[in-house]
């Protein structure tokens, strides 16, 4: 048996018995999402973030978010049917998944949480210092009349 015949011998497989799989139902079209993902991992949430504007890369962002505690998300992390996102070539983020600029995070839930929380509380103590002093001082100096729903206003013309 020649060399040849070796190799035709070991390639005949049939076309049904490739990698693709003629079982898989067809999806029905939608419009393309720009910035959607796969399900993350249990525990987790997927967010861009931004790693270059206006073709500028966008280092201090990139590193800002990975220390409150963002992940970036490589290509061989994807489930086999999200394999056909983009990733980086090469440099230091490269196999990380990309797109326009923006590259694929993971954060645990747990941190988004805590994270909410701690900006609700912020919104909160600005919301009430505003209400504590600068109305409160108005009012006091009678140049802030309160907002009242139920109070009525009469516009008259002419002779009252």
């Amino acid at each position: 048996m020649t060399t040849a015949e070796k190799k035709e011998a070991v390639n005949r497989n049939s076309r049904d018995s490739e990698a693709h799989d003629n079982n898989l139902r067809r999806t029905p079209w939608r419009p393309v999402r720009k910035l959607e993902t796969p399900p993350p991992p249990p525990g987790y949430t997927y967010r861009w973030i931004r790693a270059e504007m206006l073709g500028e890369e966008d280092r201090s962002n990139v590193s800002r978010r990975l220390r409150e505690g963002f992940e970036l998300v490589l290509g061989a992390e994807l489930p086999d049917n999200w394999q056909h996102m983009p990733t980086i070539d090469a440099g230091r983020h490269a196999g990380v998944i990309t797109n326009e600029g923006l590259l694929l995070a993971k954060i645990p839930t747990e941190t988004v949480n805590e994270r909410n929380e701690y900006y609700q509380g912020q919104s909160e103590q600005a919301k009430e210092a505003l209400d504590n002093t600068v109305f409160g001082d108005a009012q006091r100096d009678g140049r802030y009349v309160k907002y009242d729903p139920q109070r009525d206003t009469k516009v008259t013309f002419g002779k009252s």
